[in-house]
């Protein structure tokens, strides 16, 4: 009798613990809502795909602000398959004809991250081996030439290293994953004496700000969407290859290490500084960053990477945190901090500040609610 009432008392230990966590997500319609919301926003006020920026110089609408804003939209465009949503997409890449801004001879990271978009497309839709024949022969040629030095700022591996998984599972050909690997380890071990602090988990933007460069409170400078962008690439690279190719783990490892450490510098409100060890340099919310965070963090704990009691607090406040106190009635989002690669820049961000580019902001938020939407 003892044991019969202890087994049920324990039974419904387990069984509230599961509604508790259950009640911890996000509503899945609400959170499409929002998305939609910021979304809508965006394209009404973009209406016009082939307008080039112009800010301090012009640049075409396939520079890499767009390029992730794209990825966000074919996330979306995933659990929500709106027909404008492809169109959008469809009619930007034709008019820059799957190109990038600088030729097919380009090495830059920024150039070819619009080439995810391009690929994603062709998966969807595979009309044409030209939807992908430029952003191929673009990786091609860095994959045959022996530098490995390309990405010397962090930005760089989302911008560019996804594509190498992609290229990598779609032609099944180990020659993509090698030169991803050596790339991504020359800019985490050697360039500038290794841009990863393996002891704390987390990456310094470029050789400017390795030590003995400090924050004024004494610490490392990490800046917040410089780690995002990691972050999101292992997300996007991970989710790509097959788990037996042989640095999976690696990349793993740096994204479990990457976890706790951004667990660990979360602030009160849910959101993260653009300075992660350093609230006073610039301190205050900031969505690109925190964005990036939730979406790597929801990948993880519904891929059974992340342990959900430790992990689904932190994303789930995070998402609140932006939802509440980010997104404007109209969809607007708030709270971006602007181009640049350290907490100064781009400021002030503020709730109704508008940052030189609002593309990308709106695409690591897609990126982030699409993630939320498909926990369980």
């Amino acid at each position: 009798m003892k044991k019969g009432f202890l087994l049920l008392l324990f039974t419904i230990f387990i069984l509230s613990g599961n509604i508790t966590t259950a009640q911890e997500l996000p509503k899945r319609d609400e959170v499409l809502k929002t998305m939609i919301s910021v979304n809508d926003y965006f394209m009404k006020k973009h209406a016009d795909y082939t307008t080039p920026s112009f800010y301090g110089r012009i640049r075409p609408s396939n520079i890499w602000t767009r390029g992730v804003y794209y990825e966000g939209l074919l996330s979306l465009y995933s659990i929500y398959p709106r027909e404008d949503y492809y169109k959008y997409t469809w009619d930007w890449a034709s008019f820059h004809k799957w190109g990038m801004r600088n030729g097919n001879t380009t090495r830059n990271a920024d150039d070819h991250c619009c080439g995810q978009a391009y690929i994603d497309m062709y998966r969807i839709c595979p009309e044409s081996p030209e939807m992908i024949r430029n952003i191929k022969a673009s990786i091609d040629m860095v994959v045959n030439t022996p530098q490995v030095d390309d990405w010397w700022w962090i930005d760089a591996i989302q911008m560019a290293m996804p594509i190498f998984a992609k290229l990598g599972v779609m032609f099944d050909d180990q020659k993509y994953y090698d030169k991803m690997w050596d790339m991504y380890e020359y800019t985490r071990n050697q360039y500038a004496g290794g841009l990863y602090n393996a002891k704390e988990g987390l990456w310094w933007r470029d050789h400017d700000f390795v030590p003995p460069y400090k924050e004024p409170n004494g610490k490392n400078c990490y800046w917040s969407r410089g780690n995002g962008w990691v972050y999101g690439a292992l997300v996007r690279v991970m989710d790509e290859i097959p788990e037996t190719e042989k640095h999976y783990k690696d990349y793993l490892n740096d994204f479990l290490a990457m976890s706790k450490a951004l667990k660990d510098c979360q602030r009160e409100d849910g959101f993260w500084d653009v300075s992660l060890h350093d609230s006073t340099n610039f301190g205050g919310k900031e969505t690109t960053g925190t964005s990036l965070f939730v979406y790597g963090m929801a990948w993880g704990v519904r891929k059974g990477i992340l342990d959900p009691k430790e992990y689904l607090p932190v994303l789930t406040k995070a998402w609140e945190a932006m939802v509440q106190d980010a997104v404007h009635p109209n969809g607007f989002l708030g709270f971006v901090q602007g181009t640049g690669k350290e907490p100064k820049d781009g400021q002030p961000v503020t709730y109704t500040s508008v940052p030189d580019f609002e593309d990308y902001g709106v695409g690591c938020f897609l990126l982030a609610g699409t993630e939320v939407y498909k926990l369980k």
